[in-house]
């Protein structure tokens, strides 16, 4: 019995010594183990702010719950075109059972309601060429859509439906987002009826040429909001929006080798987008200031081989041909750096073109150059494409967007040289516009006839078109001044 009590009494100090050493170990593993017999409680960020008060972070859902009413789904279609539809029957198609191409090409993208009284923004690619546009509102309500105007070279479109007391967003100032900035991006794609991703404004100012592959003429306003926030395709036309659900952009595009997000999109700001609202809204058309210039962004290699002074800023390469350059009238020369614009800093070619874009003919800026280590101002009045001051009237807009043409009045002198009464010229025509696409019309044709009926400018021959209904068959009776015969091309409005 003696010895089973000094066994047992081993058997429990050995055990003993084991549990200490076992629990030696663990505390010098720094593991803690702790129970929990209540839920914990839940975990809240909390930011100091320069006043003291604590501010809650990653909270989304009081922004996504205003603004989301306002971003709307659209859905373009493109019907087939007269050509197509008059197209001789083909022997060889018909007996292999080939359809012909007849069935309308679709689009569709998001939007964002700007007023009560349904202006929607978009982008340009959403509706570009529709002949029916369709916006469905967050509810699922459905409206037919009037397109008022587009802008190519800022991917950006403007449309309206018939609605009143709609939701809509305000627009902020996007020159006073910064980067890190918490930020929204908010779409409409098909089916999903609204999405809402979260991200930070990653850069400002970006240029990422995707405006100008599709722009022969690269013209194009680039200097996008890039986030990370996922903008994927349905998304394109949606918002960008601030921590206070105000509008600061329009998502454009992303970077991405395989067409779905990976980690980059870009939005149109809020400043570009407004003012090319107003203008759309007032003329029809966007009045587009320019200077007269081409300019890259200052690099090391521009530094060394003009001996700059500066390390930044829009560099000065060279001047239209044609001569017609507010710029250089003004007096700034070839291989200047433009540095600042009225009290604007311009740090790179992208941030000249945006801030000359938020302008119109016959605006004038200050603007200071660098050359050869000195800063000199000059005064720059901005002109038109074709080189005058003067802003395109209201009354003398071609406010056709769906036909892809503008006008332009021509001359008492040349009307007389081709024995014409009367006529307006079509001075420019998209060529994937509805008119080029429904009959041979070439630009220069001199309209002298809508429908029987003699136009003597731009302003009748609005007046006129604006009496066609949807459907309609309209003639355009006219000529050109390389080959001075009447021609007649017909299409349906």
């Amino acid at each position: 019995m003696k010895r089973f009590s000094t066994l047992l009494a081993a058997a429990l100090l050995g055990s003993l010594i084991t549990l200490g050493a076992y629990e030696y170990l663990r505390k010098d593993e720094g593991v803690k183990v702790q129970y929990i017999t209540q839920p914990a409680p839940a975990r809240v960020n909390y930011m100091t702010s320069e006043n003291g008060t604590p501010t809650v972070l990653a909270d989304f859902t009081g922004i996504a719950e205003k603004v989301t009413p306002a971003v709307v789904h659209i859905r373009s279609a493109q019907a087939p075109s007269v050509r197509e539809q008059n197209q001789p029957i083909d022997p060889w198609r018909e007996f292999f059972g080939i359809p012909r191409n007849q069935q309308p090409m679709e689009g569709t993208g998001s939007g964002v309601i700007i007023n009560q009284s349904g202006y929607i923004v978009t982008n340009n690619h959403v509706v570009e060429n529709a002949d029916i546009v369709e916006v469905t509102l967050n509810d699922n309500r459905s409206f037919k859509a009037e397109v008022v105007g587009t802008d190519p070279d800022t991917d950006l479109a403007l449309v309206r439906i018939k609605a009143s007391d709609l939701p809509y967003l305000s627009f902020v100032d996007s020159d006073k987002s910064r980067v890190g900035e918490w930020v929204l991006a908010v779409g409409n794609p098909f089916n999903l009826n609204s999405t809402v991703t979260a991200g930070i404004i990653s850069a400002k100012g970006r240029a990422i040429d995707i405006i100008n592959r599709n722009n022969a003429e690269r013209t194009a306003i680039e200097s996008f909001i890039q986030t990370d926030a996922a903008i994927n395709p349905g998304n394109s036309g949606g918002a960008l929006v601030d921590m206070n659900g105000g509008l600061l952009g329009i998502n454009t595009a992303i970077a991405s080798p395989t067409g779905a997000y990976s980690g980059y999109g870009f939005a149109v700001p809020s400043n570009i987008v407004s003012k090319i609202v107003e203008d759309l809204m007032k003329f029809g058309t966007v009045q587009r200031g320019w200077l007269g210039i081409q300019v890259t962004s200052v690099n090391s290699e521009l530094v060394k081989r003009h001996s700059l002074e500066v390390n930044e800023g829009a560099f000065v390469s060279a001047f239209p041909e044609d001569g017609k350059s507010a710029a250089k009238e003004a007096g700034i020369k070839e291989y200047d750096v433009v540095v600042r614009i009225n009290d604007t800093p311009i740090r790179s070619s992208s941030a000249l073109i945006e801030t000359v874009g938020r302008h119109r003919p016959g605006d004038k800026l200050m603007i200071t150059v660098n050359r050869k280590g000195k800063e000199i101002t000059y005064p720059v009045t901005l002109k038109n494409r074709s080189g005058e001051v003067a802003v395109v009237k209201a009354e003398e807009r071609s406010g056709f967007a769906a036909l892809g043409l503008e006008m332009a009045e021509v001359d008492n002198s040349l009307l007389k040289q081709l024995e014409l009464k009367n006529g307006v010229r079509i001075a420019k025509l998209q060529p994937n516009g509805k008119l080029a696409r429904s009959t041979n019309i070439r630009e220069g044709f001199i309209v002298t006839h809508v429908n029987d009926v003699p136009v003597k400018s731009v302003k009748e021959f609005n007046e006129e078109m604006k009496k066609k209904k949807e459907g309609e068959l309209v003639i355009l009776t006219g000529t050109y001044e390389d080959f001075p015969r009447e021609f007649n091309y017909a299409f349906r409005m």
